[in-house]
Parts: C-alpha cells; structure tokens; sequence
C-alpha cells in the first residue's frame, strides 16, 4: 500500500514523531501552533484530515491521543 500525504502533512506527522519521541507524549494542538506559528483553526483542521486518511488515529476528548499509523521510517525529516 501506497501512502501518500502532502509536503506539509508530512511536515506534521514528523513532528508528531520527534515530540512524541522527545516527550513520551503526543503533542497537543498548543504544541503545534507554536512550531508551526499558525492558528488554532489551522492545527485543528490539519489533525481532522491526517485522521481522515488514515495517517493518524486519536481518542475524542482525550487529550495528547495522537497515535501515528504509519511507519516513522516513511516520514520526511522536519524542517
């Protein structure tokens, strides 16, 4: 199976990896608008679509749930 993701979804999912790697946890949406430096709106639509197709999988009002679904050996290296 073929995964495909965007440059920029791809930039997400590694940085779900490497915090996830630093910090024992998943990364919550604060997390992400601090690294990225965008908006609440932006971060939250991102992390709908990464579980949309299958990317990413997290438990509804539970926080820092992000789980990858994919194998970190086919993520881009974060810039």
């Amino acid at each position: 199976m073929t995964i495909h993701f965007t440059e920029k979804q791809g930039q997400y999912l590694a940085f779900i990896e490497n915090y996830s790697t630093m910090h024992g946890c998943a990364p919550a949406e604060a997390d992400f608008q601090r690294f990225f430096q965008t908006t609440p709106p932006t971060v939250h639509q991102m992390i709908l679509r990464l579980e949309e197709n299958g990317l990413i999988s997290r438990v509804p009002g539970q926080a820092r749930s992000i789980r990858l679904l994919i194998d970190p050996d086919k993520l881009p290296r974060l810039k």
